[in-house]
């Protein structure tokens, strides 16, 4: 917990995909590094599920063997259990909204296939939220009310269970890039089983920053701050705090050169760059636009999750866990005492 000036504890999580130099194997020692930094939970990646599932089984576990996958996900829950870490949510659930009936019937089952294999997943090792990225699947559904249609037939689904769905803005996404497109969908689904999972990166990375141009930022900077400090201050007083879930904390790397301004390997810009180049906050060159967006989300009264989420191609070689993590806590306190000062 982080202790606001006011006297508030604010809860604090850390993504274990953050730790990108390590292997499934490190799984374990991930989740001690996290304790010992003083974090009090952690997203749990399925990335990591699947690659300590090879060290658990000896052998290689099939992304869609949720049985597998569940087993290794109560083993994971004991040892959180055991060094006394919440489990906060499962993540990345990528295209599960927007495929039309009758024209992407197949993507559309895979789509409820797979978030049924993921609530198995949950419900053995106890995890109560699932983290949904907005699609950024070509063909889908222009129509808002579509998106909400899909998403309140899985609020359903989850009702069922006490789950929840934090549904993040991808600013490679699509159809909802931005905070405001994925506000607009939760609250045309209007069910207590959904809320915001917001992230620094996404919202400079959608509204502010461009990783194809030369100065890192969209079009005209003079025109770009305004808009900024609107949508910011939209934000405070738009979105109630109950409708935060969480918070994902990082920075981002300027691209230089440039990167190219096209779709590679089924990735556009914006997702590699997403992928690859997201530092600790104040690595990078968003190190103000970060502080904005928390600052503006602590103004609407939010004093839940703060979460560590970077994906740091250019960490430097040797640093290790317990290092890492304790520096993205101390990152993280030092921005909270910023805000609240």
């Amino acid at each position: 917990m982080i202790r606001a000036p006011d006297s508030t504890l604010i809860p604090t999580s850390f993504a274990t995909c953050s730790f990108v130099n390590a292997s499934g194997e490190a799984l374990p020692e991930k989740l001690k590094a996290i304790k010992n930094a003083g974090f009090d939970g952690i997203e749990l990646a399925m990335p990591d599920l699947l690659e300590y599932g090879g060290v658990v089984t000896g052998g290689e576990v099939s992304p869609t063997d949720y049985q597998a996958i569940a087993q290794v996900a109560k083993k994971v829950r004991q040892m959180t259990d055991e060094l006394g870490l919440t489990i906060l949510m499962l993540q990345p659930f990528a295209n599960f909204e927007g495929w039309t009936v009758g024209t992407f019937d197949k993507e559309r089952r895979d789509a409820f296939d797979r978030v049924r294999g993921w609530m198995l997943v949950m419900e053995s090792a106890g995890i109560e939220m699932l983290q949904i990225g907005s699609s950024d699947a070509e063909g889908i559904s222009v129509s808002v009310e579509a998106l909400a249609r899909d998403l309140c037939e899985l609020c359903s689904m989850f009702e069922a269970k006490g789950f929840r769905i934090a549904y993040e803005n991808w600013c490679w996404a699509t159809r909802a890039p931005t905070w405001k497109d994925v506000w607009s969908i939760v609250k045309q689904v209007n069910r207590p089983q959904i809320g915001l999972c917001l992230d620094t990166f996404q919202t400079a990375g959608s509204e502010l920053a461009d990783p194809t141009t030369k100065s890192g930022y969209i079009g005209d900077r003079e025109d770009l701050a305004a808009r900024w400090v609107k949508s910011l201050t939209e934000l405070t007083a738009s979105v109630p705090p109950e409708k935060i879930f969480l918070l994902q904390i990082s920075d981002a790397y300027k691209m230089d050169p440039p990167l190219e301004n096209s779709v590679k390997g089924g990735q556009r810009p914006r997702s590699r760059w997403s992928h690859d180049y997201r530092p600790l906050p104040g690595g990078g060159y968003l190190a103000k636009p970060v502080q904005q967006v928390l600052d503006a989300v602590l103004s609407t009264g939010f004093r839940g999750w703060l979460s560590i989420e970077t994906f740091d191609s250019k960490m430097k070689d040797g640093i290790s866990m317990e290092d890492f993590a304790k520096q993205a806590m101390e990152s993280l306190e030092q921005m909270v005492r910023s805000s609240l000062a």
